[in-house]
């Protein structure tokens, strides 16, 4: 495996913080710019603002470390970028600063790694481009599983944020004939949350219908983000990143059967394969699931 200097963006947030120590595991060196820093060993911080064009050429072009400064032969070269870095939902900000910030600060550093010459550069897309997260009222899929060639159709300002972010990585990726992936990330569960969260959506899976039931392990996304960065030459590519199963005890079918009536299946589906498919990176970069839900929360008995 190839080891890569990497400047990842918004690695101090709640997934950002699983996948950097992923990543240095593997031998990486990391830069994580963000407006906070992230305390781990090993990891470099720079305090920086996506927002600011000047600031993220700057960043993409400057030193981790003090130690890089010993050699004397200028700054090294990012191998990639992993831009993760974004407000994380509606309602914490005004709409239209959530979508200002999401579009504008993706353009700034796509921009800035595209026009350095960096050739790798990973997005964090999301589940919302497919309409149900925060849709207004209960919105029906147009079919099930969510794979990636869907026509996504979200109504709000994060999920259309992020449809504009995929679009403005394939501009940047025609243009430039560089590998720019895209991840649409699932609901993300850190360590502890399986205990947290999980023995209340057994007993209420309503509560997930407007997640279509996904999740993505946190440290599984930092193996997912590991692959993007290690398989070259797709160009412009969309993955889902999602776990295997859905994160619910009830059987795929049943599960579409009650809280999506009548939406049509596109293909035959595992028993608790997720409705939100991760096929295309088992298919495509070789993922294997590392943290299913059943490790570590029982099954309810009957």
């Amino acid at each position: 495996m190839t080891t890569k200097r990497i400047l990842f963006t918004g690695g101090s947030g709640k997934a950002g913080k699983h996948v950097i120590p992923y990543l240095l595991e593997q031998g990486h060196r990391v830069l994580n710019v963000d407006l906070v820093p992230l305390d781990h060993p090993g990891v470099d911080n720079l305090i920086a603002d996506i927002t600011d064009s000047g600031q993220m050429f700057n960043a993409l072009s400057a030193y981790a470390g003090f130690d890089e400064l010993d050699p004397g032969l200028g700054v090294p070269k990012f191998d990639a970028v992993v831009h993760f870095a974004a407000i994380p939902r509606i309602l914490i900000h005004p709409d239209n600063e959530t979508f200002r910030v999401n579009t504008m600060g993706t353009y700034n550093v796509i921009e800035a790694a595209v026009k350095l010459g960096i050739k790798k550069v990973v997005i964090a897309s999301s589940e919302t481009t497919y309409g149900l997260c925060f849709s207004d009222g209960q919105t029906d899929p147009h079919y099930l599983p969510l794979e990636e060639d869907y026509d996504v159709d979200p109504m709000d300002s994060y999920g259309l944020s992020k449809v504009v972010n995929e679009k403005t990585a394939r501009s940047f990726q025609s243009r430039s004939g560089f590998d720019i992936y895209a991840l649409r990330i699932g609901n993300v569960i850190e360590p502890h949350e399986y205990a947290e969260l999980f023995p209340h959506y057994f007993k209420h899976p309503e509560v997930r219908r407007r997640n279509a039931f996904c999740y993505i392990d946190a440290r599984d996304l930092g193996q997912i983000v590991d692959l993007c960065l290690q398989k070259d030459g797709l160009g412009f590519q969309v993955f889902n990143a999602g776990n295997d199963h859905n994160g619910a005890i009830i059987p795929t079918k049943e599960l579409a059967e009650r809280f999506f009536p009548g939406v049509p299946f596109t293909r035959e589906m595992g028993e608790h394969e997720a409705l939100f498919s991760n096929r295309k990176i088992r298919d495509v970069l070789g993922f294997k699931e590392q943290h299913n839900w059943r490790q570590y929360v029982s099954v309810p008995e009957e």
